[in-house]
């Protein structure tokens, strides 16, 4: 039973995914890239098939928008390694759903310090350092990605911040 989770956060176009997917490439586990995106308009279809022939071949893809915590458990089995990109998007996903976030975050933060089958690492824009939004929805959003980022640092077994495609080990 592997007990490593890797939680990776940064800005956009950090260069966290590419520092993510090359753990996971270095591991010489079988891997497994679980994508919570989903295409609403043409650029976003674009962007994710990109994203998949960068992965190439020897990446298997599942789609989780919602239910991240469904298919880690399902899918994190011992040989392989998961890459869940991104939580951001996953919790743009779950309040456009009307979720209870907090309650979803308390349980990926449970299953993911429950002792999974595989190391799972997890990708995140940190959304904390800029300005107050300006609307209630964005500042809403900005408050569920900072909650649940300090949830899933609590639970990671190492925590890096990638900066200008630069990662720095804050935990681990």
């Amino acid at each position: 039973m592997a007990d490593t989770i890797t939680f990776v956060i940064g800005g956009a176009r950090s260069g966290k995914t590419a520092f993510a997917e090359a753990l996971v490439s270095r591991s010489g586990l079988s891997p497994v890239y679980v994508a919570t995106g989903r295409a609403f308009d043409a650029e976003m279809d674009a962007r994710i098939a990109r994203h998949r022939a960068d992965r190439g071949p020897t990446w298997q893809t599942l789609e989780a928008p919602l239910d991240l915590v469904g298919t880690l458990e399902r899918e994190a089995k011992p040989g392989r390694m998961l890459l869940v990109d991104c939580l951001t998007l996953w919790v743009t996903n779950l309040m456009m759903d009307g979720r209870e976030i907090d309650a979803e975050a308390d349980a990926l933060a449970a299953c993911l310090g429950s002792g999974l089958a595989a190391p799972v690492v997890l990708v995140s824009n940190e959304v904390g350092l800029g300005i107050v939004p300006d609307n209630a929805m964005a500042r809403a959003f900005r408050d569920h990605a900072g909650r649940l980022h300090q949830r899933i640092a609590a639970v990671a077994s190492t925590v890096y911040f990638v900066v200008a495609g630069l990662p720095m080990k804050l935990k681990g």
